[in-house]
């Protein structure tokens, strides 16, 4: 048996009081999601171990059974996996997006959608002005890009920019953190210095961006301009040990995702990654493309690990009728071609949301959510729909940690 998990980040919301007091995935005209979730089996997952933050770093890894007290270092190194960056035992890595600020507010997180091709322009222009020996910045993908520091230590309060949309910037600057009793750093900055460091070159990135030739014509056509970094999560290399070494189901897998981080989070997890033009991370990636990229990978692979970000995005933006077009996207264009594909072949196909970014809130929430899994002959449980209120009954219950990703695999 082959085994794929097609997930919508951010999908799960919810009740709308404009919808009738329904979630958008039970409002949203889902048949795909609705028929294998009355085929097959459903639950609740809780993604979001205690005492971390409801990060898709966090939600994504757990899906894949990883346990964050043992794994969890940040986007930062999960990134830097992604885009081919060998940290040294004494680096530190840090997510660094490109965002915009107004009137002494963060507007958005993402540099007002901000393209690759561009970032790509201002991110050599930080390192030209900024980059020193312990300083570089990487271009990741549209406003995610990384920022490694030469003996930083992690152990700094740093605001997710995602988390503050509206909100003034200046109280949300970079702040130290204790560091743990007996972990030994003094081959790294202190926190306090780590702080400093950052907060000097968010300020320095201000001036010199607000200078730069791209936001100078942003300007003058009155758009949001790519006028700050923001760097947050960061952390060191992390350990995870390969799916192929835990699940001998798996002895070739591959993730499909626009995201750097989930491309990171494969990496370190074993599986090939596996690009598609026209992916972009947004509601206008190439829906059609995942799914061809996942059918064809399931003549080789065992395992296929599809992320789709868009309805995440469109949470974060607070866009109602964007995110429904996203859920619905997902399932007729990415899990409807998917299931005619393989239908009548040994695949069991799970779909679910790693977490919830609902549409009032515009930021990730902790709460557990929905999934399914549905494989040929499986015995179905009593579950009708696909949606946050309908998993509840079904017959996995609500699971954590492994819980998820060991019962996939049982079939």
């Amino acid at each position: 048996m082959k085994h794929i998990i097609i997930l919508g980040d951010g999908m799960a919301d919810w009740p709308v009081e404009s919808l009738g007091n329904k979630t958008l995935l039970q409002y949203a005209n889902i048949p795909y999601m609705d028929k294998l979730a009355k085929m097959g089996r459903c639950g609740m997952l809780k993604t979001v171990q205690d005492g971390f933050h409801p990060g898709s770093e966090v939600a994504n890894s757990s899906i894949l059974g990883y346990d964050q007290n043992e794994v969890y270092e940040g986007r930062g190194p999960l990134e830097a996996a992604s885009i081919g960056v060998d940290l040294a035992p004494d680096d530190m890595a840090i997510r660094c997006n490109i965002i915009t600020l107004e009137d002494g507010n963060i507007v958005t997180h993402n540099g007002g959608n901000l393209q690759t091709e561009d970032a790509r322009v201002l991110i050599d222009y930080l390192n030209e002005h900024l980059a020193t020996e312990s300083v570089k910045f990487y271009c990741g993908v549209q406003y995610r890009h990384l920022l490694v520091i030469k003996g930083g230590n992690k152990h700094v309060i740093c605001q997710p920019p995602h988390d503050h949309p509206g909100e003034p910037w200046k109280p949300l600057l970079v702040a130290p953190s204790d560091s743990p009793k007996g972990e030994s750093e003094e081959d790294r900055m202190t926190p306090q210095e780590t702080a400093d460091l950052l907060n000097d070159l968010i300020l320095r990135s201000q001036e010199l961006l607000a200078k730069h030739p791209y936001n100078v014509e942003k300007a003058k056509r009155g758009e949001r301009q790519a006028n700050s970094i923001w760097p947050w999560a960061g952390g060191y290399r992390p350990h995870m040990v390969p799916l192929t070494k835990t699940f001998p189901q798996i002895k070739r897998g591959a993730v499909i995702t626009a995201v750097d981080l989930i491309r990171g989070i494969g990496t370190l997890a074993g599986l090939r990654v596996i690009d598609v033009p026209g992916a972009t991370g947004l509601w206008d990636t190439n829906y059609e493309g995942k799914a061809q990229a996942a059918i064809k990978a399931l003549e080789t692979d065992d395992f296929v690990y599809v992320h789709v970000e868009a309805s995440d995005e469109a949470g974060h933006d607070g866009d109602l009728e964007l995110k429904l077009k996203t859920i619905e996207d997902l399932d007729s264009r990415v899990i409807g071609p998917v299931y005619e594909a393989v239908k009548d072949k040994d695949v069991a196909i799970a779909v679910l949301p790693d977490h919830p970014t609902p549409v009032a809130h515009r930021t990730h929430t902790n709460e557990p959510v929905p999934f399914l899994i549905y494989a040929p002959g499986i015995e179905a449980d009593s579950v009708e729909t696909f949606d946050e209120v309908a998993c509840k009954q079904g017959r996995y219950g609500q699971l954590e940690k492994d819980g998820f990703i060991k019962e996939l695999m049982k079939i």
